[in-house]
C-alpha cells in the first residue's frame, strides 16, 4: 500500500516537475536570445547607414538583420525587406519575444525591418543615425509599424 501512495505520488508530481522544467529552458532561451543579439548589437552599433550595405562600412536595415541574424542565430535569411517579410509567421505586437522581426512603413517606396530585442525595443539601421535602439512606442515609429513576424530557427 505505502509503494502505491509513493507511485501515485510520483505519477502526479512528475508532470509538475517537467512542467518547470520546460519554462524555465524558455526563460534561458528569451535570455539567451537578448544576450546574442546584444552582442550582435554592440559589434555594430553608430555603423553607419548605406543603401545596399551588408558590412561593418555600412548597412541598410535588411542587411543588417540579415548579418545578425546569420551571426546570432546561424539562420539566413532574403536579402531584401519585401523577401524578408514573406518568412515566418505573423505576431501580434503584444506578444513579442526578442528576435522576432518588426516591420514598419516609412513611406510609400519602402519598408522598413528592425529586430525586437526586448522592453519596448528594437534595433535596426537608421537612415540618419546608423544602428540603433529605438522605441516602438516612440511617435514617428508607432505611427509607421505595420506588423511583426516569427522567423523559425530552422526556417530555410
Amino acid at each position: 500500500m505505502k509503494n502505491q501512495i509513493i507511485k501515485l505520488s510520483l505519477v502526479a508530481v512528475f508532470p509538475l516537475f517537467l512542467m518547470s522544467c520546460g519554462s524555465k529552458k524558455n526563460i534561458t532561451s528569451s535570455l539567451l536570445t537578448q544576450n546574442k543579439l546584444e552582442i550582435e548589437f554592440q559589434k555594430y552599433k553608430g555603423t553607419p547607414y548605406k543603401y545596399g550595405g551588408t558590412t561593418k562600412n555600412g548597412f541598410d536595415c535588411s542587411g543588417f538583420v540579415n548579418t545578425v541574424y546569420l551571426n546570432a542565430f546561424k539562420v539566413e535569411l532574403p536579402r531584401v525587406t519585401t523577401d524578408i517579410a514573406n518568412y515566418g509567421y505573423s505576431i501580434k505586437q503584444s506578444k513579442l519575444k526578442s528576435g522576432d522581426l518588426v516591420f514598419f512603413k516609412p513611406s510609400r517606396k519602402y519598408m522598413h525591418v528592425g529586430i525586437y530585442v526586448g522592453n519596448g525595443l528594437f534595433m535596426h539601421s537608421s537612415t540618419s543615425k546608423g544602428v540603433i535602439k529605438s522605441r516602438l512606442d516612440n511617435v514617428y515609429w508607432s505611427k509607421k509599424y505595420r506588423f511583426a513576424k516569427r522567423i523559425l530557427k530552422n526556417h530555410k
